[in-house]
């Protein structure tokens, strides 16, 4: 097995991408396009085709060069991803659905499987679709029944006969390449099978929720040939650490999808409250209002912002796949998004609640960026679990380590917010520890609160260091411009506030019955004496969202 490495595209290119896939939906995707795709729950297949094809090309961005494509990195797929989100999440969906099928291919693939299949998508703009999920098995890939029973000629193994069924598949109707887990004898196995194969059929498009303007249907396999050479790897059993390799990177892209989202509610909520006078001044100008549904939601957007900039960074610097970081920044921008866009429909009032305004729309798009790739419930898991480890192993020195690297940045940078997140991470630490003590990670749900607080704690962290960087001009060179250094700090001081408060208050919820004395030892009243300016930072804030 192969992988590729990916150089990442430069500023100029990346810039350039963006400005075109802006300029494609300009012309291919105006709002009232959008509201009607929505409407009559139709998936845009031609543009999507455009998308990927002559037109744009956007498949290339995520395909090595020496496969046909542009070799982009985590970077660049992060920000294009979020770019899409901002104009469409279904059609987004459509193109990620590209994106994820082909992941078995280039993450496991042989080097014939890779150059054929993705020199194929890149040249000939094929669309994917990625057939995990199973009507009886959810999240959970280990309970497969789709089954590849081996073709003998001969007593030798030629292909295999694919049955069984998929469920939820985005592009599932309308894909030319479809990459298969099914369970192998050899344990369960990624399959490339090419539309037209006898045997393959799918359902009718589901009536969802959101995303409408993307496919979801049922996809069923009776008894479908395809020889050795589909079988991605070449070997038999390695389909989970396939799919698992890939997990850091897939969940950095509905991340972007959360944030992107979230987004372009907040863009349509801050105008309109420019405009809309109530008691003879604007809403922009109330701070009942701004603080309330502006102000804390872009500093969550943010914060999420900064950890997925980090990961991606990391992921391209070669520290692997990061499944923890990835879930980390999966789950908090996604519920990030899906909180903003809730917010931005009670910001526009009863216009918002109207289809005619599109943040009701977007508000039902983003919702599925909390289920699909993972639910918050499997990454709440997946991050508690993985972090206690990382407690266990170092005596509940972890946390601690990092909010000492926080008080040493405040040391040298001073505002960015490094001391507050620092209490929350010591705090964090603290509970913890009494967890353990008390043996409450017995149960699932206290589990599933240390993964929130954890998520809460280091993003807290990401931001109060993306904001020192900031000060210093040390910002990656393709990162987002929305905001300068000096807003970056207050948005890092108002976040860690709110992050610090939420992992002493909720962690010592669960733990204080088995220990009066927590407070005190968690740091509460630290971190109540932090949010002594939080008003004046949020009244300044507030001033830099609206330019004033």
């Amino acid at each position: 097995m192969t992988i590729a490495t990916v150089a990442g595209l430069d500023r100029e290119t990346l810039e350039l991408t963006l400005e075109a896939i802006g300029e494609f939906a300009t012309q291919h995707l105006p709002e009232e396009k959008l509201l009607e795709l929505d409407h009559d729950d139709e998936f845009p297949v031609d543009v999507v085709r455009a998308m990927c094809g002559d037109e744009l090309g956007v498949q290339l961005l995520f395909i090595p060069e020496e496969w046909g494509g542009m070799g982009g990195g985590a970077f660049d797929v992060y920000r294009v991803c979020e770019k899409l989100a901002t104009i469409d999440l279904g059609v987004a969906t459509g193109v990620l659905a590209t994106f994820l099928g082909s992941d078995p291919i280039v993450f496991g693939g042989t080097e014939e499987q890779q150059k054929h299949w993705m020199g194929r998508i890149a040249a000939e703009g094929l669309l994917m679709a990625y057939c995990a999920t199973e009507p009886e098995a959810g999240s959970d890939l280990a309970a497969l029944r789709t089954k590849a029973e081996p073709v003998l000629d001969g007593g030798e193994p030629v292909g295999y006969h694919i049955s069984g069924a998929k469920q939820w598949i985005s592009n599932g109707g309308f894909a030319d390449l479809y990459s298969v887990l099914a369970m192998a004898p050899g344990g369960p196995s990624w399959f490339v099978v090419e539309r037209g194969a006898e045997g393959l059929s799918w359902g009718k498009p589901e009536d969802k929720h959101g995303i409408r303007a993307s496919n979801t249907a049922s996809v069923n396999f009776d008894d479908v040939l395809v020889t050795n050479d589909r079988l991605v790897g070449g070997v038999e059993g390695q389909g989970l650490l396939q799919a698992q390799a890939v997990f850091g990177y897939t969940r950095l892209m509905v991340a972007a999808f959360g944030l992107g989202g979230g987004w372009a509610c907040l863009d349509r909520a801050i105008p309109y409250s420019i405009e809309r006078v109530q008691a003879g001044s604007p809403l922009s100008e109330k701070q009942g209002y701004t603080h309330k549904l502006i102000v804390p939601h872009a500093a969550r957007l943010e914060a999420a912002r900064a950890f997925i900039e980090e990961t991606a960074e990391r992921i391209d610097a070669g520290e692997g796949s990061l499944n923890t970081e990835g879930a980390i920044a999966k789950y908090f921008a996604s519920e990030a998004g899906n909180a903003a866009a809730e917010a931005s429909i009670q910001a526009l009032g009863g216009y918002g609640y109207t289809r005619e305004y599109m943040v009701e729309k977007i508000k039902r798009d983003v919702r599925i960026t909390t289920i699909y790739e993972g639910t918050s419930e499997i990454l709440e898991m997946t991050i508690s679990r993985d972090r206690w480890q990382q407690h266990l192993k170092t005596r509940g020195a972890h946390y601690h380590e990092l909010a000492g690297e926080l008080e040493r940045l405040h040391a040298r940078q001073q505002g960015v917010g490094a001391d507050t997140a620092a209490l929350g991470l010591h705090a964090l630490a603290e509970i913890l520890e009494r967890a353990r003590i008390a043996r409450l990670t017995r149960n699932q749900h206290i589990l599933f609160r240390l993964g929130e607080l954890i998520a809460w704690a280091e993003c807290a962290g990401s931001l109060a260091r993306r904001a020192a960087r900031a000060a210093n001009g040390e910002l990656p060179e393709k990162t987002d411009r929305r905001f300068g250094a000096e807003a970056l700090a207050v948005l890092s001081r108002v976040f860690a506030c709110d992050a610090a408060l939420r992992v002493a208050g909720e962690g010592l919820r669960w733990v204080s019955g088995s220990d009066p004395a927590a407070a005190a030892s968690i740091g509460l009243p630290a971190i109540y004496d932090a949010q002594r300016d939080l008003l004046t930072d949020m009244d300044r804030l507030a001033d830099l969202l609206y330019e004033r």
